[in-house]
């Protein structure tokens, strides 16, 4: 499959967005006024300026390359990210998702090329003439993104908030607040709502507590009972309201919590090894809560085939969980192939309390899932199953430990595909459902899924193969949410998402105290019910998504059954 693009809107479909201040587009690009040298997101409550005045830029950093400044009413910084570096496949946006990974910092302008496979020049010329930045402008728009939001969001030392960051001293800190927000960064945290911060957000020491930006509606039922039921023991922790982990980053060991909030916001809550890794951590739990997607437009183009509009109107707002760590992800799919949930998870549990790392960085004593690298050397004495399965999953481990098979965001999706296949034991379930999750593709689908297959059927799409994949080509570029859409619909979860819903759905009806609105950064919370209407709700309003416990046996049967033999014989 050919990588997808999307084409921006142009001029005037971006004129009218700031015209009506369509919250959907915060996020996507950014309103530049020549007359006042400001830049704002599309629903800036500001007046509306002349078109004559108006340029439009894709991102911020352009913005900053051309000399405005971010308007101190909106704060654009405080935007979702766009969803078009997942939409699309090109180099451009393979690189804007390699720069919010942190590579930039890292690895210099260099680093990335040489990931993606261009040369330092060529690329740069490539992202100046799209984006109106090089790549270090994008990444300095990170860094001042992430500081804003720590600088409103908690009360770190500004020495902290800058090497968290991702600056290297805190004069360039200083001097990039000074220069994106027009203030000084004192000056920026004295702006912050009431209420915000460690102490009010109730964040233990050395936690950082922020809340994270979405493009609503959201379907919190399904994220958190997706999250939980594929969570790995020792590893992972998850209830209908929260999910929590430890994760290895690059400068050591990391524990993080997304909650739901009881104001309906999204908010992570982390404890880092390294400060400095923050950034990076923003960028991978976004990702896995694929909080840059564009609901309303995916929602759209579903709905408009009847087969869908039903499940798209019972759930708005669907995601698609992405990937935390990438050569996690790959084997942690292997691990489950032709094995129920309940047994896959058996077994990464005991593979993480045999050879994983124990740490005690987060609230509660967790390990990380081993490495790759131990894997290869041990795995033989811990994997139970078919020896094929075990000898593959050995090997696959020892190519991502030795570099023979190297995997991440920013991949070529083809290239990826086409390197996962050459690997003993890995069919083109796994390589797709590996692309799936770890780029963020919105445009794939798994006609070996059983589990898809038999939820298309319940709502009256073809469930053969060819069938199914033959229908389902009307849904590009979105096949990946229409793959949700079809496990929801399917018996094994309906056994954990109805009763959730159910729940949900009576606090919905009780009548509420107040009809205050949400902060501008703060999406929807948007309870999923059957047979509800298909009106959207709006996005700058709160609804608070309570669920039930998941049953343990729910939980077991809650993720797609594992399609045929991947393995040879």
């Amino acid at each position: 499959m050919t990588p997808t693009t999307v084409d921006a809107p142009g001029f005037p479909e971006r004129y009218r967005a700031i015209q009506s201040r369509d919250r959907r587009f915060d996020g996507q690009f950014v309103t530049a006024v020549r007359s006042t040298r400001i830049y704002c997101r599309p629903s800036c409550p500001a007046r509306t300026p002349k078109e004559e005045n108006v340029t439009f830029f894709a991102t911020s950093a352009a913005a900053h390359e051309a000399g405005y400044r971010a308007c101190k009413r909106c704060l654009p910084e405080a935007a979702p990210g766009s969803p078009l570096w997942d939409v699309r496949g090109d180099v451009v946006a393979r690189a804007m998702r390699l720069i919010a990974d942190g590579v930039v910092d890292r690895e210099g302008v260099p680093g990335l090329a040489r990931r993606l496979g261009y040369s330092s020049r060529h690329l740069t010329r490539l992202l100046a003439t799209e984006l109106g930045a090089g790549p270090l402008a994008l990444a300095r728009a990170h860094r001042a993104h992430t500081a804003r939001a720590l600088l409103v969001g908690t009360d770190m030392s500004s020495a902290d908030i800058a090497f968290s960051a991702g600056f290297s001293s805190i004069r360039q800190f200083t001097e990039t607040i000074g220069e994106v927000f027009g203030m000084p960064p004192r000056e920026l945290r004295a702006r912050r709502p009431a209420g915000n911060g460690a102490d009010a957000a109730g964040a233990a020491a050395g936690e950082i507590d922020l809340a994270l930006p979405v493009r609503g509606p959201i379907d919190t039922i399904g994220l958190f009972g997706w999250m939980r039921a594929h969570a790995v023991p020792g590893a992972e922790v998850g209830d209908d309201r929260s999910f929590a982990r430890v994760v290895r980053l690059p400068g050591g060991p990391a524990w993080f919590e997304v909650r739901l909030a009881d104001d309906g916001r999204l908010r992570l809550r982390a404890r880092l090894g390294a400060l400095a890794d923050l950034g990076t951590l923003i960028a991978r739990v976004r990702r896995l809560f694929d909080l840059d997607a564009d609901p309303l437009a995916v929602d759209e183009a579903l709905s408009r085939h009847p087969e869908l509009a039903s499940a798209v109107a019972a759930i708005p707002g669907v995601r698609v969980p992405g990937a935390i760590d990438a050569d996690e992800m790959l084997l942690r799919a292997m691990i489950g192939q032709q094995i129920s949930v309940a047994s896959a998870r058996t077994m990464q549990g005991h593979l993480t309390a045999q050879l994983g790392e124990p740490v005690t960085i987060g609230p509660e004593p967790l390990s990380l899932f081993p490495d790759p690298a131990v894997i290869a050397e041990r795995g033989h004495e811990v994997l139970r199953g078919p020896a094929a399965r075990m000898r593959a999953i050995v090997e696959v481990a020892g190519a991502l430990a030795n570099g023979t098979l190297t995997l991440g965001p920013g991949d070529d999706g083809v290239e990826q595909r086409q390197r996962l296949l050459a690997m003993r034991g890995i069919g083109p379930w796994t390589a797709d459902y590996v692309r799936m999750r770890v780029l963020g593709d919105p445009d794939v689908l798994l006609p070996g899924d059983v589990a898809a297959r038999a939820g298309a059927a319940a709502l009256g799409v073809p469930s053969d193969p060819a069938g199914f994949t033959a229908w389902s080509e009307r849904l590009a570029p979105w096949r990946s949410y229409a793959m949700a859409h079809y496990w929801y619909a399917a018996p094994v979860t309906q056994a954990w998402r109805s009763p959730a819903e159910t729940a949900a759905a009576a606090v919905v009806s009780r009548p509420r105290r107040s009809s205050r609105t949400a902060p501008t950064d703060v999406a929807a919370a948007v309870v999923s019910r059957p047979r509800r209407s298909s009106r959207t709700v709006p996005t700058d309003v709160v609804v608070n998504d309570v669920a039930i416990d998941l049953p343990a046996a729910a939980a077991t049967t809650a993720s797609p059954p594992r399609p045929e033999s991947e393995i040879p014989s």
